[in-house]
Protein backbone atom coordinates (compact mmCIF):
# COMPACT_ATOMS: atom_id res chain seq x y z
CA UNK A 1 0.00 0.00 0.00
CA UNK A 2 2.82 2.36 0.91
CA UNK A 3 6.50 2.07 1.71
CA UNK A 4 7.75 -1.38 2.62
CA UNK A 5 4.59 -2.75 4.19
CA UNK A 6 4.48 -5.96 6.22
CA UNK A 7 3.27 -9.26 4.81
CA UNK A 8 2.21 -12.59 6.25
CA UNK A 9 4.63 -15.41 5.43
CA UNK A 10 2.31 -18.12 6.78
CA UNK A 11 -1.40 -18.40 7.53
CA UNK A 12 -2.30 -16.44 10.68
CA UNK A 13 -5.53 -17.14 12.52
CA UNK A 14 -7.81 -14.40 13.82
CA UNK A 15 -6.96 -13.24 17.32
CA UNK A 16 -3.20 -13.73 17.01
CA UNK A 17 -1.06 -11.14 18.77
CA UNK A 18 1.62 -10.39 16.20
CA UNK A 19 3.97 -7.74 17.53
CA UNK A 20 4.32 -4.85 19.93
CA UNK A 21 4.50 -1.36 18.42
CA UNK A 22 7.83 -0.32 19.92
CA UNK A 23 9.80 2.91 19.97
CA UNK A 24 10.84 5.90 22.04
CA UNK A 25 8.20 7.18 24.47
CA UNK A 26 7.50 10.91 24.19
CA UNK A 27 5.05 13.42 25.54
CA UNK A 28 2.63 14.87 22.96
CA UNK A 29 4.51 18.20 23.17
CA UNK A 30 7.82 16.45 22.39
CA UNK A 31 6.21 14.62 19.46
CA UNK A 32 4.73 17.87 18.09
CA UNK A 33 8.11 19.59 18.34
CA UNK A 34 9.87 16.68 16.62
CA UNK A 35 7.31 16.35 13.81
CA UNK A 36 5.46 19.64 13.28
CA UNK A 37 2.56 19.56 10.86
CA UNK A 38 3.41 21.81 7.93
CA UNK A 39 0.47 23.33 6.05
CA UNK A 40 0.16 21.81 2.58
CA UNK A 41 2.60 18.96 3.25
CA UNK A 42 1.65 15.35 3.69
CA UNK A 43 1.73 14.10 7.26
CA UNK A 44 4.11 11.17 7.76
CA UNK A 45 5.61 9.89 10.99
CA UNK A 46 5.81 6.69 12.96
CA UNK A 47 3.95 8.20 15.92
CA UNK A 48 1.30 6.28 17.82
CA UNK A 49 -0.48 7.80 20.83
CA UNK A 50 -1.14 5.45 23.74
CA UNK A 51 -3.17 8.08 25.59
CA UNK A 52 -3.17 11.84 26.22
CA UNK A 53 0.24 11.64 27.94
CA UNK A 54 2.36 9.12 25.99
CA UNK A 55 3.24 8.88 22.29
CA UNK A 56 5.47 6.19 20.81
CA UNK A 57 7.90 7.23 18.06
CA UNK A 58 8.75 4.02 16.18
CA UNK A 59 11.32 5.92 14.08
CA UNK A 60 13.56 5.82 17.18
CA UNK A 61 14.28 2.33 18.55
CA UNK A 62 11.21 0.99 16.75
CA UNK A 63 10.67 -2.46 15.28
CA UNK A 64 9.00 -3.96 12.21
CA UNK A 65 5.54 -2.98 13.50
CA UNK A 66 6.19 0.50 12.07
CA UNK A 67 5.91 -0.96 8.56
CA UNK A 68 2.31 -2.14 9.01
CA UNK A 69 0.19 0.12 6.84
CA UNK A 70 -3.26 1.61 7.25
CA UNK A 71 -6.33 0.12 5.58
CA UNK A 72 -9.98 1.12 5.64
CA UNK A 73 -10.71 -2.65 5.50
CA UNK A 74 -8.06 -3.96 7.92
CA UNK A 75 -7.09 -7.48 8.92
CA UNK A 76 -5.47 -6.31 12.16
CA UNK A 77 -6.23 -3.99 15.05
CA UNK A 78 -4.04 -2.03 17.46
CA UNK A 79 -4.74 -2.87 21.10
CA UNK A 80 -3.53 -0.69 23.99
CA UNK A 81 -2.87 -2.77 27.08
CA UNK A 82 -0.83 -1.79 30.17
CA UNK A 83 0.70 1.25 28.40
CA UNK A 84 1.86 -0.91 25.47
CA UNK A 85 0.49 -1.20 21.94
CA UNK A 86 -0.01 -4.61 20.37
CA UNK A 87 -0.98 -5.47 16.81
CA UNK A 88 -3.42 -8.38 16.61
CA UNK A 89 -5.23 -10.03 13.72
CA UNK A 90 -9.01 -9.54 13.59
CA UNK A 91 -9.57 -12.14 10.90
CA UNK A 92 -7.61 -14.99 9.33
CA UNK A 93 -4.73 -13.76 7.17
CA UNK A 94 -3.38 -15.75 4.24
CA UNK A 95 0.31 -16.06 3.20
CA UNK A 96 1.40 -13.08 1.10
CA UNK A 97 -1.40 -10.85 2.36
CA UNK A 98 -0.39 -7.41 3.56
CA UNK A 99 -0.97 -6.75 7.26
CA UNK A 100 -2.89 -3.54 7.97
CA UNK A 101 -4.93 -1.81 10.64
CA UNK A 102 -7.11 1.30 10.60
CA UNK A 103 -4.91 4.13 11.87
CA UNK A 104 -8.05 6.14 12.70
CA UNK A 105 -5.88 9.21 13.17
CA UNK A 106 -7.66 11.73 15.39
CA UNK A 107 -7.60 15.27 14.08
CA UNK A 108 -9.21 17.96 16.19
CA UNK A 109 -9.62 20.40 13.34
CA UNK A 110 -12.39 20.18 10.77
CA UNK A 111 -11.89 17.45 8.15
CA UNK A 112 -11.61 19.81 5.20
CA UNK A 113 -10.48 18.55 1.78
CA UNK A 114 -7.06 20.11 2.50
CA UNK A 115 -6.81 18.27 5.83
CA UNK A 116 -7.76 15.00 4.17
CA UNK A 117 -5.02 15.54 1.53
CA UNK A 118 -2.45 15.80 4.34
CA UNK A 119 -3.62 12.38 5.62
CA UNK A 120 -4.34 10.38 2.44
CA UNK A 121 -5.19 6.70 2.21
CA UNK A 122 -4.17 4.50 -0.69
CA UNK A 123 -5.41 1.16 0.63
CA UNK A 124 -7.54 0.39 -2.42
CA UNK A 125 -10.36 -1.14 -0.36
CA UNK A 126 -13.87 -0.98 -1.78
CA UNK A 127 -14.81 0.87 1.42
CA UNK A 128 -11.84 3.27 1.32
CA UNK A 129 -12.70 6.64 2.81
CA UNK A 130 -9.67 8.29 1.13
CA UNK A 131 -8.00 9.27 4.39
CA UNK A 132 -6.35 7.70 7.43
CA UNK A 133 -8.34 10.10 9.61
CA UNK A 134 -10.83 8.64 12.06
CA UNK A 135 -14.45 9.13 11.12
CA UNK A 136 -15.78 12.29 12.73
CA UNK A 137 -18.47 11.65 15.30
CA UNK A 138 -21.65 13.55 14.62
Amino acid sequence: MQGLGAFATTRIVAGTRLIEYAGERLTPAEADARYPDVEGERHHTFLFAIDDDVVIDAAVNGNDARFINHSCDPNCDAIVEDQRIWIETIRDVEPGEELAYDYAYVLQERHTPAAKRRYPCSCGAATCRGTILAKKRR
